[in-house]
């Protein structure tokens, strides 16, 4: 692999875009703390022209920790933890369609996921990420102390059972990831404060009657998706993208039907927010 490597800020709060590297190769010890260093700046990075093996996909993610397998959604028959991202003519839905962190509802969730697309439709298929430092920096002072120490109930079954319902998939008896997390974490590598909710698996904020719990929830949501958070990231053939769970939300723009849409996912493990 290339030793040096250029990042360029997408924008002022979120995203940069790497060139020179070459990701076919297992990255040496100094290359790899550079691409560490870009992401804790820059919370996702992407990648131009990585036409690479699967394997080599895995051995990079191997590199930031051990790689999970999706609670829900199949791998690959030979590595399970790949997890295959595909939409055609045929699809019901996409995965991620709405703001979220990946599988926020696990114990210990991801602390990051590295995806590459190698089959693109003729126009679309965007991905836009949000910087969670960015909204929680954005909230009044008084918001702030009022948020700070609560709680909510995260949990992956009322989404994967409405995703398998919409697909066919027979789940009857199965078990999902249910945890309860911070709405605001401290990032264990910047220190920098974030929001951790989000409308794809918080259920409710513990403590609070339903109605004050989904009012706060709603206006967090709301406030999330602000452009101004924002970056969107148009893919192109072999592209990767490698964002970090801990302070970054994602959501796929399915406006490409019929045409398909494929690549592969590899997560990395995280730890317990805090």
């Amino acid at each position: 692999m290339a030793k040096t490597f250029s990042v360029s800020a997408v924008t002022p709060v979120i995203g940069g875009e790497i060139s020179g590297l070459d990701l076919s190769e297992a990255p040496d010890e100094s290359t790899f703390e550079q691409i560490q260093d870009a992401l804790t700046e820059h919370q996702v990075l992407f990648f131009r022209g990585q036409d690479i093996s699967v394997e080599a996909q895995m051995a990079l993610g191997a590199w930031f920790g051990e790689l999970v397998a999706h609670p829900n959604d199949p791998g690959l028959e030979a590595h399970p933890e790949v997890m295959i991202i595909h939409a055609d003519e045929t699809s019901k839905r996409v995965a991620g369609e709405t703001w979220h962190s990946d599988v926020s509802c696990e114990e210990e969730p991801p602390m990051g996921s590295i995806l590459r697309i190698h089959t693109l439709p003729d126009t679309g298929g965007d991905t836009l990420f949000a910087s969670m430092y960015a909204a929680y920096e954005a909230l009044s002072e008084p918001m702030k102390r009022f948020l700070d120490g609560m709680t909510a109930i995260h949990d992956g079954a009322p989404y994967y059972h409405s995703v398998n319902a919409r697909t066919g998939r027979d789940d009857k008896g199965r078990e999902y990831p249910h945890a309860e997390h911070p709405l605001v974490r401290t990032h264990p590598v910047s220190g920098r404060k974030g929001l951790f909710v989000n409308s794809m698996f918080t259920t409710h904020i513990v403590g609070l009657p339903k109605r004050e719990s989904d009012a706060i929830l709603g206006f967090l949501y709301e406030h999330i998706a602000q452009p101004q958070f924002q970056c969107r990231f148009r893919w192109a053939k072999n592209s990767m993208a490698f964002w970090d769970n801990r302070c970054v939300q994602h959501q796929a723009i399915w406006d490409y039907w019929p045409q398909t849409r494929s690549g592969y996912r590899v997560t990395i493990k995280g730890e317990r927010p805090v």
